[in-house]
């Protein structure tokens, strides 16, 4: 098991909602994209960061492409396409790294996880 599935399944244990599991992974997974992004000269950690941010985010992209999914078709629709720029990001961060591609996928954890948790 990926440790962003082993992750995911361990905090489902302790948190109320699958929303706020959602909200506390996405910011698990913003900490260390920021942690990297803070010590950048360094870049020590930049590889596990992204690893566990796209295995996250495949699991949210899985789950939104499903038919039995909850939300309405264009909001499942405009996570995908959320998904794919977390993707293109993340790519790029792995070709050619960049601290802006790096703010870029730790403002979208952390906005999304607002939303989730109905702060947004």
């Amino acid at each position: 098991m990926h440790s962003a599935t082993r992750a995911y399944a361990s905090v489902a244990k302790e948190t109320a909602s699958p929303r706020e599991l959602e909200a506390t992974l996405l910011l698990k997974a913003a900490a260390k994209l920021q942690a990297v992004h803070d010590a950048w000269e360094d870049r020590r950690g930049l590889d596990e960061a992204l690893l566990y941010n796209r295995r996250l985010w495949v699991v949210f992209i899985d789950s939104v492409l499903q038919d039995d999914h909850p939300l309405p078709a264009p909001v499942r629709q405009n996570l995908a396409n959320l998904g794919i720029f977390v993707m293109t990001e993340t790519f790029s961060l792995m070709t050619d790294p960049q601290p802006g591609h790096l703010r870029s996928l730790i403002k979208v954890n952390r906005e999304l996880a607002t939303g989730l948790q109905g702060r947004g």
